[in-house]
């Protein structure tokens, strides 16, 4: 007698394709809950604006169709706020958080998702890693939430205040952009507590858990010098707020800046040269911009935040990698060195696909846009870079989305928060990879 074989037996999910398909689970749920007629305002929301809007929270990317606060109602923007959440912590966080109060073990695979999740080389110490990331995003996010309620506490009242600076306190340090003002902070360009706490929050979600750990807790306790890592990160970011600033500090002096007093001026080109990485908060109308600067932001959306940050873009380790890289072919060296560093091929080879995936997707949508829209080039090319930086800018053209362009957008914000090498491994992963080595093959290059 023979047994008929189940077809789901040989069917499973690795670490990398589990993460992908439990992003798109949370997604789908806020989609689902953001069309009932409770989550807005007037009853009515259409479902591609449901999916659209669910999207762009859990990929922390803060582009919108529709105004966050006249659309959605209380029920609504809290549903928004925990897809934040969700989205910028990550869902293993959540998952390391519910193991941790119900007293369970976490299990090995568990373990090993975890450390996918963030990127994380080392396998040792990753649940004290993600315990250390739920207290530090805790304590930053409350902090932030505080202040920028006492900030607002006069204009507003309690009960207003409290819900603005929860908010914004979540939607800034978990990089999203996301607004309850309408016009996002536009009415605070001048204002140093509001830029100042929310820029410091952006910065903080934009460096990665990695390098916040180290610094709050494995630096304090063992007093050792910071890891390569955390130089690269922390210097390569640096360099990415204040440089950019004082770029558009110059160009837009007498253009989007010309009705701000001088140190106003400095506020506002540093609080969207921050912005404009990840955080999706603006003080000033984009649209009046010179095509320069817009196009300075484009590269600044590109490049992103940091790995295993809330942020997205090719991030910024990856542009030191590849500029460390080519400078030291320059200098004729024999392998690629950075700060008296070595750098692995395998960690080259990887950038070099990092790049070559985003800007094969950002050519591909960017095309795909220009094709099915009456839209010029500029917007067009903000619009596609931000929403796969997930940083929540945009030239007014996230409106004038067809369904197919709104479709392409919520794939972008997609593949712009997991990672588009992260969605290729997880589509190309093979159990068994043959064991074949082919002959060397000669090419010339450039």
């Amino acid at each position: 007698m023979t047994t008929m074989k189940n077809p789901f037996r040989s069917f499973h999910l690795n670490t990398t394709q589990y993460l992908n398909v439990a992003f798109c689970i949370f997604v789908l749920m806020g989609t689902v809950i953001l069309f009932l007629p409770i989550s807005s305002a007037d009853g009515s929301t259409d479902f591609i604006t449901a999916l659209f809007t669910a999207t762009s929270a859990t990929c922390v990317t803060g582009l919108v169709l529709v105004d966050t606060s006249a659309h959605w109602s209380l029920f609504g923007q809290i549903i928004i706020l925990l897809l934040i959440q969700i989205g910028g912590l990550g869902i293993m966080s959540f998952s390391v958080f519910y193991a941790l109060v119900l007293g369970r073990k976490i299990q090995l695979r568990t373990r090993i998702m975890m450390q996918t999740s963030i990127n994380q080389l080392d396998p040792g110490g990753i649940v004290k890693l993600f315990k250390n990331l739920i207290i530090i995003s805790v304590v930053i996010e409350l902090i932030t939430a505080v202040i920028l309620t006492l900030r607002w506490l006069p204009d507003m009242g309690f009960k207003k205040a409290l819900w603005f600076g929860c908010f914004h306190a979540i939607s800034a340090y978990n990089n999203a952009g996301f607004n309850l003002t309408g016009n996002s902070l536009a009415d605070y360009a001048g204002d140093e507590v509001v830029n100042s706490v929310i820029c410091i929050s952006i910065i903080l979600g934009g460096l990665g858990f990695i390098v916040l750990n180290e610094l709050f807790f494995d630096r304090k306790k063992k007093n050792k010098r910071l890891s390569f890592h955390t130089k690269v990160v922390l210097i390569t970011s640096a360099v990415f707020i204040f440089i950019p600033a004082l770029i558009m500090l110059i160009t837009e002096y007498n253009n989007s800046l010309s009705h701000l007093p001088w140190d106003a001026k400095i506020l506002a080109a540093l609080f969207q040269s921050v912005n404009t990485r990840s955080g999706g908060f603006s003080t000033i109308n984009l649209n009046h911009m010179l095509q320069s600067t817009q196009f300075l932001f484009i590269f600044t959306m590109f490049i992103g935040c940091s790995p295993g940050s809330t942020g997205g873009g090719i991030k910024t380790t990856t542009f030191a990698i590849l500029l460390s890289t080519i400078i030291s072919q320059i200098r004729g060296k024999k392998e690629a060195e950075l700060w008296r560093y070595s750098i692995s091929p395998v960690i080259i080879n990887r950038a070099l696909c990092v790049l070559v995936f985003y800007v094969t997707i950002l050519m591909l949508v960017t095309f795909l846009l220009l094709a099915t829209h009456q839209g010029e080039f500029m917007p067009i090319l903000f619009e596609v870079t931000s929403a796969l930086g997930t940083v929540g800018f945009s030239l007014d053209f996230t409106s004038q989305l067809s369904v197919f362009g709104k479709i392409l957008i919520i794939f972008t914000m997609y593949i712009g928060r997991i990672g588009p090498l992260t969605l290729a491994f997880a589509l190309a992963y093979k159990a068994k990879q043959p064991e074949i080595r082919y002959p060397a093959g000669k090419i010339t290059i450039g």
